[in-house]
């Protein structure tokens, strides 16, 4: 470095701008909107007349006991299930972004190092060489994980398999990512640091949605809540309202048997 040059973090959104990469916000495929949207499985309604918005630069997350429905809300939101009935836009198109990135509860890991799996989820996105060798090293350590960089992925605690997967998705700059339960099978001080550094990812432009059944969890992230119920959405509101004062039974049933 130049004599009296100032040292430039080595950040995802450093590694980004130094590459000239386009500012993916300013395609953001936003709002996502859902409109009677359900979804069938075989036989087996999972969602039903869903209408729901995603708007840009919030935490939404998405609440519920287990089988209600919140996996899947997230992959058809994500564009990576057709729904059965209704219509799903991004940003008014029909189309799914490109540039939306999703994390889930168990990453899947390609049968190489932690940098080699970055560096080949930022190929299929055509950006390579010292573009990408940046990109990998700032998202590396962005999750604190340049120190096992050059580790096979799948030997890596289950904590640290979630963070590569996080910097794997965030060395794509997304303008929207999708969390599902990324902390389910987690200890408390892995859980904590992926809080972290979803919290920085949003900290840096990005929107978040995310499921989780841990209000404890919800309360520390979360904007905007959707309680769902059953294959629907039972309540959406402001996390500070929804948590002081739910509105439909079902919610509060649902915070009081986790107090229990």
């Amino acid at each position: 470095m130049a004599d009296g040059a100032a040292d430039t973090p080595v950040t995802v959104a450093a590694a980004r701008d130094a590459t000239g990469t386009h500012d993916a916000y300013e395609d953001a495929g936003l709002p996502i909107v859902a409109r009677g949207v359900a979804y069938v499985s075989g036989t087996t309604a999972i969602l039903d007349g869903v209408d729901l918005d995603v708007v840009r630069g919030r935490r939404l997350l998405v609440i519920g006991p287990n089988g209600s429905g919140k996996s899947t809300l997230l992959r058809l939101l994500h564009g990576l299930l057709p729904p059965t009935r209704g219509t799903l836009r991004w940003g008014g198109s029909a189309t799914r972004p490109r540039n939306h990135a999703m994390v889930f509860q168990r990453p899947v890991l390609l049968r190489r190092s932690a940098s080699a799996n970055i560096a080949y989820a930022l190929g299929l996105a055509n950006v390579r060489g010292t573009a990408a060798d940046r990109r990998v090293l700032a998202a590396l350590s962005d999750v604190g994980l340049l120190a096992v960089g050059d580790r096979p992925a799948r030997v890596l605690s289950g904590g640290e398999q979630q963070r590569l997967a996080l910097a794997r998705a965030w060395a794509l700059d997304p303008a929207v990512l999708f969390l599902d339960e990324p902390t389910a099978s987690l200890d408390p001080a892995a859980t904590r640091a992926v809080e972290r550094i979803v919290g920085e990812i949003h900290a840096r432009g990005t929107t978040i949605v995310m499921s989780t059944h841990n209000l404890a969890q919800a309360k520390r992230l979360a904007d905007d809540v959707v309680f769902v119920h059953q294959g629907r959405i039972a309540e959406r509101a402001l996390a500070g309202e929804f948590f002081r004062q739910p509105a439909s039974a079902e919610a509060r049933d649902f915070i009081e048997g986790e107090r229990l």
